[in-house]
């Protein structure tokens, strides 16, 4: 195979040190081969800027290793064509192997245009992505200490959330300051209760007679005030990613059109994939790149089962999330689909292909900078309509009924 760029670099990252590679030379001539170290402190990043500036290098290119190929991308983006590839794409035969002889082949392989590029969205993407996923992180973090608190208010046998639907609501916080303190009585508790909780005032009461010692109200304390700096921290989140939405309020705007995309669905969607959609080819490169699509399994010509490809763990969640609001709207294809599919393949993998649907038309709504349409619940009827109608017949006729079809006047 003919090499196609002349002057290319592999880089072979590392935590502490970058092994570079650069090969130099016409297609047709044996190129000739140069070898540097640097370290990743940002000024041996620029000298290994400026010394691939120097060579007049064009292309470069290195493995997605960890967060550690994220500095050097930020440096070298608008220098150089980058590539990042996958590393299990670009793995060498077996043999001996080196920082050297990784660099080397890195360098070889995008000289003769052998490495897919992956996708990475622009700066202001990237920065939307960051803190989307931290913020998705501080909810998790926030939902397991919720979790706990329940778990030491069943130790000392306060029931609250067996009576109270959302323990963290207006009245259940106001009960939970009021057992940290531990100066009313079970029944001055229950007189906190606001709303339709008042309808059980004698079942609240019973539920926070337990017997919470000193070490509980401690550990409750603490668990508060913990929940109550998660809370102050979505909440400054949101504001700022709110902020970074801005040059994509009219995308956004689209995307609340689909089904189940809630306001942060949209924000996950475009930190993760971005808006131009060019960057995919078509949906189905999407689709496989999020991972919301069967692999595929053939062998000796029999096409079996083939599990979910890997793919994009953040955008997978956030369409799965999407997915599961999405079948509670009445009258939607989205609904009807999801219902077919359960039938035949079980919930989990409806609620898969639900995902990839939305994907798909989240896909086209960007691409297209158009609104969702709705086909509605009787769209997969009306494309199969002699399959359906053969269907309802043989049950009929199964039932005992003689049926005679007339078609309905206009």
């Amino acid at each position: 195979m003919e090499p196609i760029i002349e002057r290319a670099c592999g880089l072979d990252v590392h935590q502490e040190t970058i092994v570079a590679c650069l090969l130099v030379g016409k297609p047709d001539q044996r190129p000739r081969k140069e070898l540097k170290t640097f370290r990743t402190v940002t000024q041996e990043l620029l000298a290994l800027r400026q010394w691939l500036q120097d060579a007049g290098c064009t292309h470069v290119a290195m493995e997605s290793s960890g967060v550690y190929w994220k500095p050097v991308y930020a440096l070298l983006e608008d220098a150089f064509e980058l590539i990042v590839g996958n590393a299990q794409h670009i793995k060498n035969v077996p043999g001996r192997k080196t920082d050297v002889k990784d660099a080397e082949w890195i360098a070889d392989l995008v000289r003769h245009g052998l490495i897919r590029k992956s996708f990475v969205p622009p700066k202001p993407i990237r920065d939307l992505r960051d803190v989307v996923r931290y913020r998705r992180k501080v909810v998790q973090g926030r939902a397991t200490e919720r979790n706990r608190l329940l778990k030491l208010l069943e130790t000392a046998n306060i029931k609250l959330s067996s009576f109270l639907s959302n323990v963290f609501g207006a009245s259940g916080m106001a009960m939970l300051h009021a057992l940290i303190e531990g100066q009313l009585t079970p029944q001055d508790m229950a007189q906190l209760a606001k709303g339709r909780l008042r309808n059980k005032l004698a079942d609240v009461e019973l539920a926070l007679d337990g017997r919470l010692q000193e070490h509980h109200r401690f550990l409750l304390r603490m668990q508060i005030e913990r929940l109550e700096q998660a809370n102050a921290q979505v909440q400054a989140l949101d504001e700022l990613i709110h902020e970074k939405l801005g040059p994509y309020r009219e995308d956004a705007k689209r995307l609340a059109t689909v089904p189940g995309v809630s306001t942060v669905v949209i924000s996950e969607l475009i930190a993760e994939m971005g808006t131009d959609m060019t960057a995919f080819q078509d949906e189905a490169r999407l689709a496989s790149w999020a991972g919301v699509c069967p692999g595929n399994h053939e062998s000796a010509g029999k096409r079996k089962r083939g599990t979910k490809r890997n793919g994009n763990v953040h955008l997978t969640t956030a369409l799965v999330e999407a997915a599961q609001a999405g079948i509670k709207k009445k009258g939607s294809y989205l609904r009807d689909k999801f219902h077919r599919l359960k039938a035949r393949r079980g919930y989990k993998r409806a609620l898969v292909a639900i995902a990839h649907k939305i994907l798909i038309a989240s896909y086209h709504v960007l691409r297209d900078r158009t609104d969702y349409r709705d086909l509605g619940e009787t769209y997969l009827d009306r494309l199969a309509k002699h399959r359906v109608t053969s269907s309802l017949v043989r049950r009929l006729e199964k039932l005992g009924y003689d049926v005679r079809l007339e078609p309905k006047a206009a």
